[in-house]
């Protein structure tokens, strides 16, 4: 499962959108007024269900009442390398803001923090191609969900 605050770009969110079906996620929750730009999705909106949230932090509290995981896709001092970090079968992969990241209370529910290795600059990663890589990761461990 995947859960992503509002994004500044609608090209991100649909690109998102496309990675999140590639591999095979069921659902995916948003806030605010997301819009799928089905050129960039290429349908992977048709493949998953989207909810649409006022804020994230009340459906991940239920999220982890009924038994996920939720690890934050964040640089932090405590984050894991996501090369060698093992997910836990029931996760939900929280992403952040292309510009700000995960908020502070975002953060402080989460279980876990990874973090993709970055070699030059800039320090990280776009959040459309942060993501995609993350849930590539997930598949590699769970290949058959």
């Amino acid at each position: 499962m995947l859960a992503c605050p509002q994004l500044h770009s609608n090209v991100n969110f649909s690109r998102i959108v496309r990675a999140a079906s590639c591999c095979g996620i069921q659902r995916l929750i948003t806030c605010g007024t997301a819009k799928v730009d089905p050129s960039i999705s290429r349908g992977g909106e048709d493949h998953l269900t989207l909810e649409i949230r006022r804020s994230l932090p009340p459906a991940l509290e239920k999220l982890r009442a009924a038994g996920y995981t939720l690890v934050g896709l964040e640089q932090t001092t405590n984050s894991h390398n996501l090369h060698t970090y093992q997910f836990p079968h029931q996760t939900v992969l929280v992403t952040g803001h292309e510009r700000r990241g995960l908020d502070e209370e975002t953060l402080q529910l989460l279980d876990a923090t990874v973090e993709i290795p970055v070699y030059g600059l800039p320090y990280s990663y776009n959040v459309a191609t942060a993501t995609a890589m993350a849930l590539y990761e997930y598949c590699r461990q769970y290949p058959t969900g």
